[in-house]
């Protein structure tokens, strides 16, 4: 602001401080995250605590837990079908990965699209999601049943549920079925904000439909891909109603997973010490597959796929 003396000379006034904003979050801001902090605490920190507890315990789900030190934790090291059993875990989930991930991607890019009846039939695909997963599962085992489903009337499917490779190919497809709408749903909603002059410019270069797909609309889905992927395989980890209502882990114990083994030891044999050091093992390989994925894929330093349009 400037002001006149006299000799009509203008002066300018000093400008007015700038005034920072504190980084501290303020006590109602605060106050705004303790309901999630007490539900996590409760229903997550504390039964993973307690959980790591008893891993070191002797319990048998009646009366006061004893303390054995690392007896669990060398047992299930040393113990060949926990190591079968962690393989089978990681295949189907390397199986779920490779099979959703590429078909949500392309469903979802084309469910973005303005194609006609494209609401209605997405409408119809998505109706898994509103499905329970026990239910689902009860459905396929009778579809699958070798007397009353599909394979009464179909030579090549009727003991799909009878052999390891026919088992871990039925629960490929149950689990896919159930969950590829909700990847889905992530792809559908990450195409639709792409921008459209990254086609128009496409286009005046001359690129067909496969290359747009494929130099625009992967590199421009890159983020929701990690997010999808880490969902993915934190999930397909933990899998129970669907392999248990399915196979039970049969053939034998072929589809038998760590989830699966953590049950039945637990609550079949009534080690829930052992069981609970296999749930342990179970949230550290999880945990560190999350990390791993965010570290090797640089998602944590990505930036918006939007900066500077």
């Amino acid at each position: 602001m400037a002001v006149m003396t006299d000799t009509q000379t203008p002066v300018r006034s000093a400008p007015a401080p700038v005034r920072r904003r504190s980084k501290r979050v303020s006590r109602p801001s605060a106050l705004y995250l303790l309901p999630a902090l007490v539900f996590f605490g409760i229903f997550a920190a504390l039964p993973l605590v307690l959980v790591l507890y008893l891993s070191f315990t002797d319990w048998t789900g009646v009366g006061t837990p004893g303390l054995i030190g690392l007896d669990n934790w060398i047992r299930l090291f040393q113990n060949q079908a926990i190591w079968d059993v962690t393989w089978t875990t990681l295949l189907l989930t390397a199986l779920c990965w490779a099979t959703q991930t590429p078909m949500a991607i392309l469903i979802g890019v084309w469910a973005a699209g303005e194609q006609r009846n494209r609401a209605v039939l997405s409408a119809l695909f998505f109706l898994p999601l509103l499905l329970s997963t026990a239910a689902i599962a009860l459905l396929y085992n009778r579809l699958f049943d070798p007397y009353l489903g599909i394979g009464r009337g179909f030579e090549p499917l009727r003991n799909i549920l009878g052999t390891t490779s026919g088992a871990i190919t039925a629960i490929v497809i149950v689990v896919g079925w159930q969950f590829i709408p909700f990847h889905t749903l992530l792809y559908q909603a990450a195409a639709r904000n792409i921008p459209k002059v990254l086609y128009d410019a496409a286009t005046v270069d001359g690129a067909g439909r496969w290359h747009m797909f494929w130099y625009v609309t992967l590199p421009q889905l890159r983020n929701t891909v990690v997010t999808s992927s880490t969902i993915m395989i934190v999930g397909s980890l933990t899998y129970f109603e669907t392999i248990f209502l399915l196979t039970n882990g049969g053939p034998a114990s072929s589809t038998r997973t760590l989830p699966l083994e953590m049950y039945f030891r637990g609550f079949k044999q009534y080690e829930f010490g052992f069981a609970s050091a296999i749930g342990s093992v179970l949230v550290i390989v999880a945990t560190a597959i999350s990390l791993l994925i965010v570290r090797f894929s640089g998602f944590g330093k990505m930036r918006s796929t939007l900066e500077g349009l």
